[in-house]
Protein backbone atom coordinates (compact mmCIF):
# COMPACT_ATOMS: atom_id res chain seq x y z
CA UNK A 1 0.00 0.00 0.00
CA UNK A 2 1.14 3.65 -0.57
CA UNK A 3 -0.34 7.16 -0.14
CA UNK A 4 -0.70 9.96 -2.46
CA UNK A 5 -1.43 13.56 -0.73
CA UNK A 6 -4.02 15.26 -2.45
CA UNK A 7 -4.17 19.23 -3.06
CA UNK A 8 -6.67 19.54 -0.50
CA UNK A 9 -4.44 17.89 2.15
CA UNK A 10 -5.97 14.34 2.49
CA UNK A 11 -3.67 11.37 2.49
CA UNK A 12 -5.32 8.67 -0.35
CA UNK A 13 -4.19 4.99 0.38
CA UNK A 14 -4.07 3.03 -2.81
CA UNK A 15 -2.53 0.17 -4.57
CA UNK A 16 -1.39 0.07 -8.01
CA UNK A 17 -0.72 -2.55 -10.14
CA UNK A 18 1.89 -1.54 -13.25
CA UNK A 19 0.70 -3.23 -16.98
CA UNK A 20 -0.40 -1.63 -20.38
CA UNK A 21 -2.76 1.19 -20.68
CA UNK A 22 -5.75 1.19 -21.29
CA UNK A 23 -5.65 1.07 -17.01
CA UNK A 24 -8.65 0.40 -15.10
CA UNK A 25 -9.36 1.89 -12.13
CA UNK A 26 -11.79 0.61 -9.35
CA UNK A 27 -13.82 3.48 -7.53
CA UNK A 28 -15.67 1.85 -5.07
CA UNK A 29 -19.11 2.53 -2.97
CA UNK A 30 -20.33 4.08 0.13
CA UNK A 31 -18.61 3.02 3.19
CA UNK A 32 -16.14 0.26 1.50
CA UNK A 33 -13.08 0.17 0.86
CA UNK A 34 -10.29 -1.02 -1.55
CA UNK A 35 -10.12 -4.52 -0.12
CA UNK A 36 -13.48 -5.58 -1.15
CA UNK A 37 -14.19 -8.75 -3.23
CA UNK A 38 -14.87 -6.67 -6.91
CA UNK A 39 -11.61 -4.47 -6.12
CA UNK A 40 -9.15 -7.03 -5.43
CA UNK A 41 -11.17 -9.82 -8.54
CA UNK A 42 -10.50 -7.26 -10.71
CA UNK A 43 -6.98 -6.39 -9.65
CA UNK A 44 -5.63 -10.48 -9.66
CA UNK A 45 -7.71 -10.05 -13.14
CA UNK A 46 -5.58 -7.24 -14.58
CA UNK A 47 -1.98 -8.93 -12.86
CA UNK A 48 -3.06 -11.91 -15.38
CA UNK A 49 -3.62 -9.39 -18.18
CA UNK A 50 -0.46 -7.65 -17.73
CA UNK A 51 -2.86 -4.37 -17.58
CA UNK A 52 -2.55 -1.42 -15.68
CA UNK A 53 -4.88 -1.48 -12.50
CA UNK A 54 -5.18 0.88 -9.59
CA UNK A 55 -7.79 1.04 -6.14
CA UNK A 56 -7.75 3.25 -3.69
CA UNK A 57 -9.94 4.28 -0.57
CA UNK A 58 -11.50 8.10 -0.63
CA UNK A 59 -10.40 10.32 2.58
CA UNK A 60 -13.20 9.00 5.60
CA UNK A 61 -12.76 5.77 3.90
CA UNK A 62 -10.62 2.08 4.64
CA UNK A 63 -6.65 3.19 5.17
CA UNK A 64 -7.21 7.35 4.09
CA UNK A 65 -7.07 10.17 6.32
CA UNK A 66 -9.98 11.43 8.14
CA UNK A 67 -13.22 10.34 9.42
CA UNK A 68 -16.17 9.41 7.00
CA UNK A 69 -18.52 12.18 9.02
CA UNK A 70 -16.29 14.57 7.57
CA UNK A 71 -16.49 13.75 3.41
CA UNK A 72 -18.86 14.46 0.85
CA UNK A 73 -19.58 13.60 -2.56
CA UNK A 74 -17.87 17.03 -3.74
CA UNK A 75 -15.00 15.80 -1.65
CA UNK A 76 -14.51 12.21 -3.08
CA UNK A 77 -15.03 13.51 -6.23
CA UNK A 78 -11.72 15.39 -5.42
CA UNK A 79 -9.65 12.59 -4.00
CA UNK A 80 -10.65 10.67 -7.02
CA UNK A 81 -9.59 13.18 -9.53
CA UNK A 82 -6.44 13.58 -7.61
CA UNK A 83 -5.69 9.90 -8.07
CA UNK A 84 -6.09 10.20 -11.65
CA UNK A 85 -3.87 12.70 -12.24
CA UNK A 86 -1.38 11.89 -10.00
CA UNK A 87 -1.38 7.99 -10.51
CA UNK A 88 -2.51 6.97 -13.71
CA UNK A 89 -1.52 7.94 -17.68
CA UNK A 90 -3.08 8.35 -20.29
CA UNK A 91 -7.06 7.46 -20.73
CA UNK A 92 -8.69 4.93 -17.87
CA UNK A 93 -11.26 2.96 -17.78
CA UNK A 94 -13.41 3.59 -14.74
CA UNK A 95 -15.12 0.48 -12.95
CA UNK A 96 -17.40 2.22 -10.24
CA UNK A 97 -19.71 0.57 -7.85
CA UNK A 98 -22.88 1.72 -6.15
CA UNK A 99 -21.37 5.58 -5.41
CA UNK A 100 -18.60 4.86 -7.23
CA UNK A 101 -20.71 4.78 -10.45
CA UNK A 102 -22.04 8.34 -9.28
CA UNK A 103 -18.05 9.08 -8.97
CA UNK A 104 -17.32 7.87 -12.64
CA UNK A 105 -19.99 9.64 -13.91
CA UNK A 106 -18.79 12.97 -12.61
CA UNK A 107 -15.28 12.12 -14.11
CA UNK A 108 -16.38 11.35 -17.13
CA UNK A 109 -18.51 14.63 -17.28
CA UNK A 110 -15.24 16.46 -16.26
CA UNK A 111 -12.43 14.77 -17.80
CA UNK A 112 -14.09 12.92 -20.47
CA UNK A 113 -10.53 13.25 -22.15
CA UNK A 114 -9.46 10.80 -19.46
CA UNK A 115 -11.86 8.65 -19.28
CA UNK A 116 -11.68 5.95 -22.14
CA UNK A 117 -14.51 3.59 -21.19
CA UNK A 118 -16.68 3.17 -17.97
CA UNK A 119 -18.61 0.11 -16.29
CA UNK A 120 -20.60 0.62 -13.58
CA UNK A 121 -21.73 -1.92 -11.09
CA UNK A 122 -25.15 -0.88 -9.19
CA UNK A 123 -24.38 2.74 -10.10
CA UNK A 124 -26.43 4.92 -7.34
CA UNK A 125 -26.14 8.22 -9.24
CA UNK A 126 -27.99 11.20 -7.06
CA UNK A 127 -28.57 8.96 -4.59
CA UNK A 128 -28.15 11.36 -1.63
CA UNK A 129 -31.01 13.56 -2.88
CA UNK A 130 -33.33 10.46 -4.74
CA UNK A 131 -32.65 7.61 -1.91
CA UNK A 132 -31.83 9.19 1.11
CA UNK A 133 -33.44 12.86 0.97
CA UNK A 134 -36.44 11.84 -0.45
CA UNK A 135 -36.70 8.83 1.71
CA UNK A 136 -36.59 10.68 4.51
CA UNK A 137 -39.04 11.24 7.62
CA UNK A 138 -40.18 14.52 8.93
CA UNK A 139 -38.33 13.79 12.01
CA UNK A 140 -35.63 12.66 10.10
CA UNK A 141 -34.84 15.60 8.10
CA UNK A 142 -35.79 17.73 11.33
CA UNK A 143 -32.82 15.98 13.00
CA UNK A 144 -30.71 16.50 10.58
CA UNK A 145 -31.82 20.52 10.33
CA UNK A 146 -31.15 20.42 14.06
CA UNK A 147 -28.17 17.49 14.82
CA UNK A 148 -26.57 17.80 11.78
CA UNK A 149 -26.34 14.32 11.48
CA UNK A 150 -29.51 11.05 11.08
CA UNK A 151 -28.18 7.51 11.28
CA UNK A 152 -29.65 5.02 9.12
CA UNK A 153 -29.44 1.37 9.28
CA UNK A 154 -27.08 -0.91 6.95
CA UNK A 155 -27.58 -4.17 6.24
CA UNK A 156 -23.88 -4.16 6.04
CA UNK A 157 -22.95 -3.52 9.97
CA UNK A 158 -23.04 -0.30 11.98
CA UNK A 159 -25.71 2.51 10.50
CA UNK A 160 -24.75 4.95 8.12
CA UNK A 161 -24.11 8.64 9.91
CA UNK A 162 -25.20 10.89 7.36
CA UNK A 163 -24.53 14.32 7.73
CA UNK A 164 -26.50 17.75 6.39
CA UNK A 165 -23.36 18.61 4.46
CA UNK A 166 -23.31 15.37 2.58
CA UNK A 167 -27.12 15.94 1.56
CA UNK A 168 -26.30 19.72 1.06
CA UNK A 169 -22.84 18.57 -1.41
CA UNK A 170 -24.97 16.32 -3.39
CA UNK A 171 -27.12 18.78 -4.75
CA UNK A 172 -24.29 20.69 -6.43
CA UNK A 173 -23.22 17.12 -7.63
CA UNK A 174 -25.63 15.98 -9.45
CA UNK A 175 -25.66 14.02 -12.82
CA UNK A 176 -29.05 12.99 -14.01
CA UNK A 177 -30.89 16.81 -13.84
CA UNK A 178 -28.68 17.89 -17.05
CA UNK A 179 -27.17 16.26 -19.96
CA UNK A 180 -25.41 13.61 -19.38
CA UNK A 181 -22.74 12.77 -22.59
CA UNK A 182 -21.04 9.84 -22.07
CA UNK A 183 -19.11 9.61 -26.03
CA UNK A 184 -17.06 6.40 -24.25
CA UNK A 185 -18.18 2.83 -24.44
CA UNK A 186 -20.65 2.20 -21.36
CA UNK A 187 -21.91 -0.85 -19.81
CA UNK A 188 -24.25 -0.79 -16.64
CA UNK A 189 -24.48 -4.18 -14.70
CA UNK A 190 -27.12 -4.30 -12.25
CA UNK A 191 -29.34 -7.29 -10.06
CA UNK A 192 -33.20 -7.57 -10.02
CA UNK A 193 -32.88 -8.45 -6.49
CA UNK A 194 -30.82 -5.30 -5.15
CA UNK A 195 -32.42 -3.86 -2.47
CA UNK A 196 -30.03 -0.85 -1.90
CA UNK A 197 -30.68 0.67 -5.58
CA UNK A 198 -33.70 -0.15 -7.34
CA UNK A 199 -33.50 -1.63 -11.19
CA UNK A 200 -35.51 1.86 -11.59
CA UNK A 201 -32.24 4.06 -10.84
CA UNK A 202 -30.05 1.69 -13.85
CA UNK A 203 -33.47 2.34 -16.30
CA UNK A 204 -33.18 6.29 -15.72
CA UNK A 205 -29.55 6.21 -16.07
CA UNK A 206 -29.86 4.48 -19.58
CA UNK A 207 -32.59 6.42 -20.26
CA UNK A 208 -30.91 10.15 -18.70
CA UNK A 209 -27.33 9.24 -20.56
CA UNK A 210 -26.49 9.96 -24.17
CA UNK A 211 -23.61 8.27 -26.20
CA UNK A 212 -22.75 6.25 -29.00
CA UNK A 213 -22.01 2.84 -26.80
CA UNK A 214 -24.37 2.47 -23.63
CA UNK A 215 -25.79 -0.94 -22.77
CA UNK A 216 -27.89 -1.84 -19.60
CA UNK A 217 -27.36 -5.66 -18.36
CA UNK A 218 -29.98 -6.79 -15.73
CA UNK A 219 -29.13 -9.84 -13.57
CA UNK A 220 -32.35 -11.58 -12.64
CA UNK A 221 -31.50 -12.04 -8.50
CA UNK A 222 -28.13 -10.31 -8.02
CA UNK A 223 -28.14 -8.55 -5.17
CA UNK A 224 -26.47 -4.99 -4.43
CA UNK A 225 -23.13 -7.11 -3.50
CA UNK A 226 -23.49 -8.39 -6.78
CA UNK A 227 -20.33 -10.38 -6.17
CA UNK A 228 -21.29 -14.16 -6.62
CA UNK A 229 -18.86 -16.14 -8.88
CA UNK A 230 -21.38 -15.10 -11.75
CA UNK A 231 -21.61 -11.60 -11.43
CA UNK A 232 -17.17 -11.72 -10.89
CA UNK A 233 -17.02 -12.82 -14.11
CA UNK A 234 -19.62 -10.54 -15.49
CA UNK A 235 -17.51 -8.01 -14.30
CA UNK A 236 -14.11 -8.85 -15.49
CA UNK A 237 -16.18 -9.74 -19.33
CA UNK A 238 -17.91 -6.64 -19.18
CA UNK A 239 -14.22 -5.18 -18.21
CA UNK A 240 -12.61 -6.84 -21.31
CA UNK A 241 -15.48 -6.03 -23.80
CA UNK A 242 -14.72 -2.52 -23.11
CA UNK A 243 -10.97 -2.45 -23.14
CA UNK A 244 -11.15 -4.15 -26.89
CA UNK A 245 -13.71 -1.63 -28.12
CA UNK A 246 -11.27 1.34 -26.88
Amino acid sequence: MQMLETPQGRRIAYHRTEGTGPGVVFLGGLMSDMTGTKAVHLEDWARRQGRAFLRFDYSGHGQSSGTFTEGCIGDWHEDAVAVLEALTEGPQVLVGSSMGGWQALLLARASPQRVAGLVTIAAAPDFTEDSMWAGFSDAQKAELAEAGIVHLPSDYGEPYPITRRMIEDGRKNLVLRSPLNLPMPVRMLQGTADADVDMSVALRLLEHAEGPDLRLTLVKGADHRFSTPECLTLIEKSVEKVVHRV
